[in-house]
């Protein structure tokens, strides 16, 4: 049995990204809410346990809490944000509202950092950490130092060494703070003694026999969208039971250029039981009219369980619904407690009247690069396990505003152009995903000495190892200009070209 670290996630946008982190060091964790008992969390005999930041404050009525207990189990505990600061208020310490704004700390902040914490080993006295609250820690509980502050954070770091107790204001499971993986590093193999075991070597082998012990001899119908994480699933559902599952690409015409012709040319040739749904159509009907993000993304959702439900009456019967969910759909959905930053289609639950029994998610405790790494280790070609991700809403989400034939027709040449000049450059393997958007945006130009009034595309590219933080990425100018050119020039109805320069967060990698 591997060393296990337990999260409890207090709702934060970024609970499960410090489960990705703990995983980075080859350690396994589990995350589990608020909500558990102690009782619960002791029986997995934790080797440390983390308590994620949230949305709320400490003293709001309704707030998350958590058995002030857990802090005498003996084992380390690490608060992040509001788990610090729930950490001294259940400890008899004090937390309080910023008076003003400008005590308030979001974003990059320089941070001054102790001698002899041996969370900041290996850390220099001062970097830049990522902050993002309102209240602050006011006065420690009895035996707590400070080890880290800011201009406006009194104690942005405490620490209880003899009880093993620490407390971060900020998120060093970010990216954007400089030395935070050093810090958890430390929190994990200097504090927790961990011994860096786990790797995912025996995933597919333990969720094979999850699998075939669930479904038994029944048969489960699988959303399949060509992208990494449903053609990994579904390569490791067949493993599992074979011809019990049946596999359905649905066309739904919000595909990029020459996809869905892709997709089903490579899987209709494998060895399962596939079926391809034309939808174009019947999608485009639903979305006439409709212009705000979060309806679109409903609609097509609820089209893909309208579909679903009729394609498994065609089949002949399914008890299953299997589907490629991952962490971050799960995230950003909001389906740990946290905030709602755009619903995924594919998470949420089925209503009772379609007829599954139950969803299966093989990959839904996984991030990209690991189910990129499973999908590697179950002989899946590198060209389906290194495609780009790209959303369940498809080009719906690429246009902004209403959705038609001849704006998904403009955005689809667009992306294929721009596609095309980031493999010319050699760019293709160092962006982690890449895209063109079509705004709703008119501008005046002059084409042929004529004054144009015409569409404006966005093109968007990040850099990133989880998705749950990104960066753009730092395209050469001559490559930006080509695109510009050959997209002006050769799709019609655009006159202008701007590039996204917008990080995640505050922006998220797709613009709807």
């Amino acid at each position: 049995m591997y060393q296990t670290v337990i999260v409890i996630d207090f709702g934060g946008q970024y609970s499960q990204l410090i489960a990705r982190r703990i995983r980075e060091n080859h350690v396994y964790c589990e995350v589990l809410p608020w909500k558990t008992p102690l009782s619960e969390i002791a029986a997995k005999n934790p080797l440390g346990i983390v308590l994620s930041g949230g949305p709320d404050s400490v003293y709001a009525v309704g707030a998350p809490y958590t058995d002030e207990r857990i802090f005498s189990l003996g084992v380390p505990v690490l608060g992040i944000c509001y788990g610090a600061q729930l950490m001294v208020k259940e400890l008899g310490g004090k937390v309080e509202a910023a008076e003003s704004e400008g005590a308030r700390e979001y974003g990059r902040t320089e941070t001054i950092f102790s001698e002899g914490c041996p969370l900041f080993s290996g850390v220099p006295g001062r970097s830049v950490t990522w902050m993002s609250h309102g209240d602050y820690v006011s006065a420690l509980p009895k035996g707590f130092s400070v080890c880290a502050q800011t201009e406006h954070c009194p104690a942005a770091g405490f620490q209880a060494p003899s009880r093993r107790l620490y407390g971060l204001q900020f998120h060093p499971e970010v990216r954007h703070t400089e030395y935070g993986a050093q810090i958890l590093r430390n929190f994990l193999m200097e504090i927790c003694g961990a011994a860096g075991d786990w790797d995912l070597s025996d995933f597919s082998e333990r969720t094979i026999r999850q699998i075939r012990e669930k479904v038994g001899d029944k048969r489960v119908l699988l959303a399949l969208s060509g992208g990494v994480d449903s053609s990994v699933a579904s390569v490791l559902l067949s493993r599992a039971i074979g011809r019990q599952l049946s596999c359905v690409y649905v066309d739904h015409g919000l595909m990029r250029k020459n996809e869905s012709e892709t997709i089903c040319r490579y899987f209709g040739s494998l060895d399962m039981d596939f079926h391809m749904a034309d939808a174009k159509d019947r999608f485009l009907r639903a979305l006439s009219g409709v212009s705000e993000p979060e309806e679109k993304r409903h609609i097509i959702g609820r089209e893909f369980i309208n579909v679903f439900k009729e394609e498994a009456a065609a089949i002949g019967g399914a008890d299953f619904l299997a589907q490629g969910t991952i962490y971050p759909d799960i995230i950003e959905s909001g389906q740990t407690g946290g905030q709602v930053i755009k619903s995924h289609h594919n998470v949420g639950g089925l209503p009772e009247e379609i007829g599954f029994t139950e969803i299966i998610e093989p990959l839904r405790m996984l991030f990209k690069d690991e189910v990129r790494a499973l999908g590697r280790q179950l002989g899946v070609p590198e060209e389906i396990v290194s495609r780009q991700p790209f959303p369940g809403p498809g080009l719906g989400i690429r246009v902004i505003g209403e959705v038609t034939e001849e704006k998904l027709e403009t955005v689809r040449e667009a992306d294929a152009l721009f596609r095309e000049v980031i493999a010319k450059f050699g760019l293709a393997g160092r962006i982690d995903q890449y895209f063109a958007v079509l705004t709703d945006m008119r501008t005046v130009g002059v084409m042929g000495d004529a004054r144009t009034y015409s569409r404006t595309v966005a093109l968007r590219a990040v850099c990133t190892d989880d998705f749950m933080t990104a960066d753009f990425a730092r395209i050469p100018y001559e490559a930006l200009e080509e695109a510009s050119r050959r997209i002006i020039n050769e799709v019609s109805g655009v006159n202008r070209v701007v590039y996204d320069i917008s990080s995640k967060p505050p922006a998220t990698v797709e613009m709807e």
